[in-house]
């Protein structure tokens, strides 16, 4: 079984130093100190060579070793050991979650390194940002002796950090879980009892300790979400000095045999079995209507974690592209066909092959685009001085937010099954990069919400932010920057193209909101395909503002002009093959047809 990490940081300076404003986001106070834009390019080719040479060799153990359970306890591959190690000492992976720590990079920077490291083996990223993860949220809303007892060691990867929602059989109805806490004598300590399962990091022996952060009603709190608290649990506990007491009556059941990422251990984790699971609430206790903080904290990590998912769906369908095109480049195989007696072709010559690499690069580097926009507008929300800037940031990133989630991670498995395409027979096979690809990536349409979650989300409540205001700014936006561009000497057919999809998604919402009150069923029914032609949408109108700074690159005679070109004809195919997809969903929509309502269940 052979792994290939193939990878590129062009797009990524692009973005940074050519079409986003890095040097205003370098330039903000809380890192002027220390980076600027000439800083980019080195940390990127720095990070990209060691996630090649220190990250990259591990990946073919994730996937034969794996994790594994033994005699209750959970071990990773030997090699992820000093992987991890490295990361994490050098300032690649926990601390740049820190937003006060030293030398930290903003995300625009610090996801660039990131996608380099799932990239080169996807089932040990998710150890390297849980650290970090859940010591924001204890950051954020703890105490400042809870944020010096536990975060340190998490930053600095020595201690790892899980979140525990999921129960089983309760899958994405986070409401009706039953994990409790009951009160002690010290008003910050319960007792934690109950199950839970698909917790990712949830046990194994990268670090000495895991904080678990765990979701659950306190005895008399209300019921549904909005009884739930979050409560710190230690799998070994933590005494007041810092130093690592007894255990703490967590221990794990077992570990789920999945598809891929075989390499991250998920795991179903039993709390207070013996009745001596210590939690410690996060934050305040529930009030007097019974309603708890829980979930309001909890999507402090969550709606990042949203992104994160996206962007990963991202990292591990651009290594299979990568590969596609190199095999491509390779493999010779048939003759042309306006030439069939001439000599025999790279396949990546033949216009199908062509057509499917083209749909590849153009839908990832669409995908990168809006991901890097959301980025940016978080570093501006984090860091930003501008109040003006700050709000409008947050508000765009409420939209961005769930397209990123749901789009790039659906689209990351429909592009891998293209780079399979490409390999034929042979991607079919696991001597193969790409087969591994297709397992690893699946789960990112389902972590973190499914993507139908994302979808109502999406049409059920950021269409009606603060009274619809939100997203029509968002909207606007786009609709200025097409119509500003209308006549372009060399694009005016693809903003012609853009134009027409903007106006029949303007008709859409005014179809859709009458569904809400004339027959809801047909608003969960269309969701999906709402939120996918949102983001082709936004990603056909990002990559046109690209295609704008590269086109004047090539005018100005700039030497690597494959890069530009390339990002011009991204930009094209994607708006004239992909855009469409708008307009003849919007009839669809419009024409409510409820096959899929009506059929009697025993037709299926």
């Amino acid at each position: 079984m052979a792994s290939k990490f193939i990878y590129s940081n062009r797009d990524h300076k692009f973005i940074i130093k050519e079409w986003l404003d890095g040097k205003k986001i370098l330039g903000l106070k809380r890192f002027q100190d220390y980076l600027s834009i000439e800083d980019v390019d080195g940390i990127l080719d720095q990070s990209l060579k060691m996630s090649r040479e220190i990250v990259a060799p591990t990946n073919d153990d994730g996937d034969t070793i794996g994790a594994i359970f033994k005699d209750g306890k959970v071990t990773v591959p030997p090699s992820f050991h000093k992987a991890f190690k490295f990361i994490q000492e050098n300032g690649w992976g926990a601390s740049n979650s820190d937003v006060e720590g030293e030398g930290s990079l903003p995300e625009i920077l610090n996801e660039a390194v990131r996608e380099y490291i799932i990239g080169a083996n996807p089932a040990m990223s998710p150890y390297i940002g849980l650290c970090g993860g859940i010591a924001s949220v204890i950051k954020a809303f703890g105490s400042p002796e809870q944020i010096a007892l536990y975060t340190p060691k998490m930053f600095e990867g020595v201690w790892e950090g899980t979140m525990c929602l999921t129960e089983p059989g309760g899958g994405s109805d986070v409401g009706d879980m039953t994990t409790k806490a009951y009160p002690t004598d010290n008003p910050l300590i319960y007792m934690v009892k109950g199950t839970k399962c698909f917790i990712t990091g949830g046990d194994h022996d990268l670090t000495e300790n895991i904080i678990h952060l765990v979701l659950a009603r306190a005895d008399g709190a209300a019921p549904g979400t909005k009884g739930l608290s979050l409560f710190i649990v230690p799998k070994v506990w933590v005494n007041e000095d810092g130093s690592l007491g007894e255990s703490n009556d967590v221990s794990t059941v077992g570990i789920e045999h999945k598809l891929g990422l075989k390499g991250s251990s998920t795991a179903v984790l039993s709390f207070g079995e013996e009745g001596q699971c210590r939690g410690i609430l996060l934050g305040s206790p529930p009030d007097e209507k019974g309603v708890g903080q829980g979930i309001a904290q909890m999507f402090k990590m969550i709606n990042g974690s949203r992104m994160d998912t996206g962007h990963s769906a991202l990292a591990v369908a651009t290594v299979a592209y990568n590969n596609a095109v190199h095999y491509a480049k390779e493999r010779i195989q048939g003759r042309p066909i306006h030439n069939p007696k001439g000599n025999r072709v790279p396949i990546i010559q033949h216009e199908d092959v062509r057509r499917m690499l083209l749909t590849q690069k153009a839908t990832l580097e669409a995908m990168r685009a809006m991901i890097f926009k959301g980025y940016y507008y978080l570093d501006l929300i984090e860091f930003g001085d501008d109040p003006a800037d700050i709000s409008a940031a947050k508000r765009s990133i409420e939209v961005i937010t769930p397209l990123v989630k749901a789009y790039c991670s659906d689209q990351g498995w429909l592009m891998i099954t293209e780079a399979i395409q490409v390999f034929a027979g042979y991607g079919f096979t696991e001597e193969y990069p790409v087969a591994r690809q297709a397992r690893d990536v699946k789960i990112y349409s389902i972590w973190e919400g499914t993507n139908f979650i994302q979808s109502m989300d999406l049409v059920g409540r950021k269409w009606s932010l603060d009274k619809g205001s939100v997203f029509k700014e968002w909207m606007m936006e786009m609709v200025s920057f097409v119509q500003s561009n209308q006549n372009h000497q060399v694009f005016a057919r693809e903003f012609e193209v853009l134009g027409k999809a903007l106006m029949a998604y303007q008709e859409l919402m005014g179809t859709v909101l009458g569904y809400f009150k004339e027959n809801i069923r047909l608003v969960p029914l269309y969701s999906t395909r709402i939120l996918r032609i949102t983001a082709e949408l936004y990603g056909g109108c990002l990559l046109m503002q690209q295609a704008l700074v590269s086109q004047q690159k090539l005018d100005e005679g700039n030497v690597d002009k494959a890069f530009y070109a390339g990002k011009v004809f991204s930009a094209k195919f994607f708006v004239l093959n992909i855009v469409p997809d708008v307009a003849a969903t919007v009839r669809i929509i419009k024409e409510a047809d409820t096959s899929a309502i009506d059929i009697p269940e025993e037709a299926f």
